[in-house]
């Protein structure tokens, strides 16, 4: 079985060692321009499709992200799984800088993000209540640790808003509810991707303790990239492991999600509808 790994991620982590045959596509959506071209190299046997969440040079913000033309131009290009890298502050003391936690759940504080591909004439309820897959995580973090990554296997990701950091009352009350790590990106992006049935996981790469950690100096853009650039590297090789250990994704319960989850009458749907879902639901029409 041919494998294709979608990565979403920062500038730079297209840049994997012994990757052969790049090129970049833009890559059209029924829903907007995704972030930035789109990425495509060889290595080994499997193809992997890079796409930066913020363009190139960080042009969009968190909340600024077309989350749905990211995830629609991965499932277009032909992505079979799709790790999500994002940088991430700490909310407990055992993770420090550096580490790497293989998220299994999620808290969505986002606010102004569309969050679904149906939304307009076609209506589908997923289920979500193990957001990541399963065999994925334990893919992706036997590949963290296989190149030297100190891994913590699940927590929570709390994903805020954004683009501020939290206030010191929010972050202990993350804390409180028993999160792991707060970012500004996995979510809506693991929503969408279990609605377009790809086998997703989450390597969250902590940059900083979150302000709730008064002993150390405040969260500072300075001190993120500098973190930053020491994960790069690390990230690089993950995906460079992963492509090589990818698993079956017939048996993630990611490929069969909307199996059961389109709740609008067939018979309802407008061509427009059929033409612009298409990629998605085909094989249930």
């Amino acid at each position: 079985m041919s494998f294709v790994l979608g990565v979403i991620g920062g500038s730079g982590i297209y840049e994997v060692p012994g990757l052969e045959r790049i090129e970049s596509k833009r890559v059209q959506t029924p829903f907007g321009d995704p972030s930035d071209e789109l990425v495509r190299g060889r290595l080994g046997e499997t193809e992997l499709l890079f796409l930066p969440r913020h363009g190139r040079g960080h042009r969009v913000a968190p909340h600024g992200i077309n989350y749905r033309a990211n995830i629609a131009a991965l499932k277009l290009s032909g992505a079979t799984h799709v790790v999500s890298l994002s940088a991430v502050g700490s909310l407990k003391e055992a993770i420090p800088p550096g580490d790497v936690v293989i998220v299994d759940q999620y808290i969505d504080l986002t606010k102004r993000r569309v969050s679904t591909f149906f939304d307009d004439d076609v209506i589908a309820h997923v289920g979500f209540g193990d957001p990541v897959c399963r065999e994925m995580a334990t893919a992706v973090s036997a590949a963290a640790r296989a190149v030297g990554a100190k891994v913590h296997d699940g927590g929570t990701y709390v994903c805020m808003e954004g683009p501020q950091f939290s206030t010191r009352a929010e972050s202990h009350l993350y804390r409180s509810w028993g999160a792991s790590v707060i970012g500004m990106t996995a979510m809506p992006e693991a929503k969408l991707a279990r609605e377009a049935e790809l086998p997703y996981a989450t390597v969250a790469l902590v940059t900083d303790y979150d302000c709730w950690h008064e002993s150390e100096e405040a969260v500072s853009v300075d001190a993120v990239l500098a973190v930053l650039k020491k994960n790069a590297a690390l990230a690089q090789n993950i995906v460079a492991k992963l492509a090589s250990s990818l698993p079956d994704p017939t048996k993630s319960a990611a490929s069969s999600a909307l199996a059961g989850a389109l709740i609008t009458d067939k018979s309802t749907i407008s061509a427009e509808a059929k033409q612009r879902l298409g990629f998605l639901i085909q094989r249930y029409l």
